[in-house]
């Protein structure tokens, strides 16, 4: 390793650490395909032990097909004295990615059309793409163009196309269960740090520290891939596996910022785990169950006025890889986290996305809170019917009243005659444990105490009713 020396395995538990690592990530100019993309990668494998995967350009990956490779050596604009007016030496967001070559003169009318600028700030670059439709450009602030002269300018951009392969990394930590959750982000992005590093910075602390726990229930993937192209490819291979085995997902996205509050993207279909517990960290903001929850030491109390947790329905039309893990045929639990989000600050896909702006200390934060929700989907306790189809006759279980009189009923199960709902609990218990239905959601709709139903869930068990769905 040239460019620093190796860091241990905690590490990135303090900011002083996760800022090298941004420093080194943050110069490379990536891309779908590439050397960026390559680059970026094998610096984040000192950190988490990415198992890599190639797909070769021309490969149909679900309904797309893997592009051609994208090289790129040099691209600036010269004013007519051979000043260069932009380089991408000092800027890489200063190329249209993906951009074709050329080496031109012409005047300044001519070249406009081929420069973009940011509509929201008239100090930024803006970050701008043409993956899948050749085409060649510049980008520069408002500002600047609007300070060039009239003369002629010669435009260059030394790019080529080549066969080459799409990469995606995965790693796994192995839990009690062969359920999995799943935490997935992506690296493509040039130089710009919420939008693009927060979401790999978040990424690896998390592998660190759950790598840490005494113990897991459940099995952790993580996977890494350039954004949207990237998940499509990787599902294209393990999208099938993933149906099979996955029971939740977070895609983290935009995770620095100043905001108190993360941000929620709702799964598709709104009951993943994540959408669950979030809803319910956010329904119950009492100080005792707070406490309970074990939220007041991890959210700020300013932010459990409105909810540790803002939520966003699932939209289909933007957001990140959530939208490919949701697309109809899987339709799988993943919901996505951010905190400053794509879209809603003008410094989005800009120059002006900075390290400053993200701030590598709400970065940690993002990663702290995504962690305390990790722990409580670990604490959260899901079941499974061994008799889905029908009512179970629970008299010859002994769970049932054995003689009705007059609306008073009666037992010689002592657990029925000292709890009035008992019975009913049971018959919840029985209807809602197929596996999706955490034992907390259960506590809401029968208004009782966890407790109470872990209880009634061991009898079930033991009596050949129920199990627990690891």
């Amino acid at each position: 390793m040239s460019d620093s020396v190796s860091l241990s395995n905690n590490d990135l538990l303090v900011s002083e650490n996760v800022s090298i690592l941004f420093d080194r990530l943050y110069p490379h100019l990536r891309s779908i395909l590439g050397k960026g993309y390559r680059d970026s990668l094998e610096i984040l494998k000192e950190y988490i032990p990415f198992e890599t995967e190639v797909y070769k350009s021309g490969t149909k990956v679900l309904n797309w097909s893997v592009p051609k490779e994208w090289e790129i050596d040099e691209a600036y604009i010269e004013d007519e004295s051979g000043k260069k007016v932009i380089d991408i030496k000092n800027c890489n967001l200063h190329v249209v990615n993906y951009s074709a070559p050329v080496d031109m003169v012409m005047p300044l009318s001519e070249l406009k059309s081929h420069i973009y600028t940011s509509s929201s700030d008239r100090k930024a670059i803006p970050y701008t793409i043409s993956y899948y439709k050749e085409r060649w450009g510049f980008c520069m602030s408002k500002e600047q163009l609007e300070s060039l002269p009239e003369g002629n300018y010669h435009a260059v951009i030394k790019s080529r196309f080549a066969d080459g392969a799409l990469v995606t990394g995965q790693t796994v930590l192995e839990g009690q269960s062969k359920k999995e959750i799943l935490i997935s982000t992506y690296l493509c992005h040039p130089s710009m740090a919420n939008n693009e590093l927060s979401g790999p910075l978040v990424q690896a602390i998390l592998y660190q520290k759950i790598k840490a726990w005494k113990h897991r229930k459940y099995t952790y993937r993580f996977v890494i891939n350039p954004e949207t192209i990237g998940s499509i490819a990787y599902l294209s291979r393990y999208g099938n596996e993933l149906l099979d085995v996955l029971k939740a997902g977070i895609v983290l996205t935009c995770l620095g910022g100043e905001e108190e509050c993360l941000r929620i993207k709702l799964s598709k279909s709104a009951t993943a785990p994540f959408d669950v517990l979030t809803g319910s960290v956010n329904a119950y903001l009492s100080d005792k169950e707070k406490s309970e929850l074990k939220v007041s030491a991890l959210f700020k109390e300013e932010s459990l006025k409105t909810g540790p947790f803002r939520v966003k329905a699932f939209d289909p039309a933007e957001g990140s890889d959530e939208r490919q893990y949701c697309s109809c045929g899987f339709n799988l639990p993943v919901s996505q986290i951010s905190r400053k989000t794509y879209g809603t600050y003008k410094e989005y896909h800009t120059s002006l996305d900075t390290k400053e702006l993200m701030g590598i200390d709400n970065v940690i934060d993002s990663a702290q809170k995504i962690e305390a929700l990790l722990k409580m989907l670990e604490d959260e306790q899901y079941y499974k019917t061994i008799y889905p189809y029908g009512e179970v006759k629970l008299g010859d279980y002994d769970l049932y009243p054995s003689i009705n009189c007059d609306g008073v009923k009666s037992s010689d199960n002592e657990l029925i005659n000292s709890d009035p709902q008992f019975v009913r609990k049971v018959m919840f218990i029985l209807s809602y444990s197929d596996g999706t239905v955490p034992l907390s959601e259960l506590c809401k709709k029968l208004n009782c105490p966890l407790e109470n139903l872990k209880k009634i869930c061991s009898v079930l068990v033991k009596k050949g009713l129920l199990k627990e769905d690891l």
